[in-house]
């Protein structure tokens, strides 16, 4: 009986085609009692106090493709959905109140989410208020961050949505890329608006919000100086204070969050080895004739990417570290600097604050050979670790962890520094 002249008593006169042409007008014939008892839209349309008298109805809102799915599922309880009708499909499920083939359309749209896809999709599931797809759309953008900011979509996204991706902590993404993909949002707004696209007419187009949402802190100094500088979005003074950050000048007022997304997943693997973590008033001292030494090996091969160390909030630590294999006596890798400690959430059953310390280069650590990492620390007093253990199996390599008489510093197996190992596996 579908769009069937027989026992018909309605007609609609609708746009024909997928492009909407206006010329181009379709007529589909329905039956004014079928249409009222699954919509009560159409039940008030119809026999309402207000109800429609003539036997021609234009909805110039719709499609004919989008109409006909909409009346094959309120004749035969099924529908055909495809990439080009379903949001005309769901727009008229929600308008007609046909809640069960709204589910449908939100169920197919969740099972099309891409990278590729999901900042056209997300905006249409906020407007329908579809909470299980907008979910989707979210846990998408949160997995795949970086596939999804470098679709052809984000850039045509409107300024509420792209304030929530650049404010949004879960995001799995390096921030010199999230800044890139911002950049070209503002470069793209500003050909549209035939401005020019230096710096000063992009930061007018993003405003104070998005660009304080950028981490600027978390990014490498080499990114920083030779991409975000370059574009020229940020004020002399905000681009000065990053400086001063990265080489750790005190009392910086930075106005940038410091804070690594917690989304972003890291390219390396950590060895935590103690259990967790000791704050006290009086802290873990460092002295400049003391030193902090362990011992360790491990039964695979891996590369050495440096080392997590306990520090205090707000503090700037001088570190020199030095890493001796001691079957050869050889040295390969020392690594000295100034690092601010930050907030980490790292260990199992801890928080606190530390500072990551890169080596220039990974340093091949190989198996069944015996190390011994030393550093010597400057700075405030710090937390300590504690609950150490002497094996910890991590990423399918296990490390063997042993004291140093060496250490005078208080790190043993047991307790001190050196809380984390930051390495992959070769």
């Amino acid at each position: 009986m579908i769009n069937n002249d027989l026992f018909s008593d309605v007609k609609f006169v609708v746009r024909g085609g997928p492009n909407g042409e206006s010329e181009s007008k379709q007529v589909i014939r329905a039956h004014r009692f079928i249409l009222s008892i699954s919509s009560p839209v159409f039940e008030a349309m119809f026999y309402g106090e207000l109800a429609e008298t003539g036997d021609s109805i234009e909805l110039p809102d719709c499609e004919d493709d989008s109409l006909l799915e909409l009346f094959r599922y309120m004749y035969s309880d099924e529908v055909i959905l495809s990439g080009s009708n379903v949001m005309g499909v769901l727009y008229l499920a929600k308008k007609y109140m046909v809640p069960s083939l709204a589910d449908k359309c939100a169920e197919y749209l969740q099972d099309k989410v891409d990278p590729s896809n999901v900042f056209g999709i997300l905006p249409q599931a906020q407007n329908y208020e579809e909470k299980k797809l907008i979910d989707h759309c979210w846990e998408v953008i949160d997995e795949q961050t970086e596939q999804a900011v470098k679709s052809d979509e984000f850039a045509t996204i409107e300024r509420p949505l792209f304030e929530s991706v650049v404010e949004r902590d879960t995001l799995n993404i390096e921030e010199i890329e999230l800044f890139k993909a911002v950049n070209l949002w503002a470069t793209k707004r500003c050909e549209e608006q035939g401005l020019s696209t230096d710096g000063s007419e992009k930061r007018k187009i993003l405003g104070e919000r998005i660009v304080k949402g950028i981490r600027f802190p978390v990014m490498t100094e080499h990114e920083f100086a030779s991409i975000v500088l370059d574009c020229k979005i940020l004020t002399p003074d905000e681009a000065f204070s990053v400086v001063k950050y990265f080489n750790s000048v005190p009392d910086t007022p930075i106005g940038f969050s410091e804070q690594k997304r917690s989304g972003c997943k890291e390219s390396f693997q950590r060895c935590r080895r103690f259990g967790s973590v000791v704050h006290t008033d009086s802290g873990y001292s460092y002295a400049s004739d003391k030193r902090d030494f362990l011992l360790f090996e491990v039964d695979e091969d891996i590369s050495l990417l440096g080392v997590t160390l306990c520090g205090s909030k707000d503090c700037n630590y001088s570190v020199a570290i030095t890493l001796k294999k001691l079957s050869d006596r050889s040295f390969p890798c020392t690594k000295s600097g100034k690092f601010p400690s930050v907030f980490m959430q790292s260990l199992e059953q801890a928080s606190y604050y530390a500072f990551n310390v890169f080596f220039d280069r990974p340093v091949v650590i190989k198996r069944k050979h015996c190390y011994r990492i030393e550093a010597s620390i400057s700075g405030a007093n710090s937390c300590f670790g504690v609950d150490g253990r002497k094996s910890v199996l991590c990423s399918g390599v296990t490390f063997r962890f042993d004291n140093s008489s060496e250490s005078g510093n208080g790190t043993s197996v047991a307790r001190g520094q050196f809380p984390e190992f930051l390495f992959t596996v070769t």
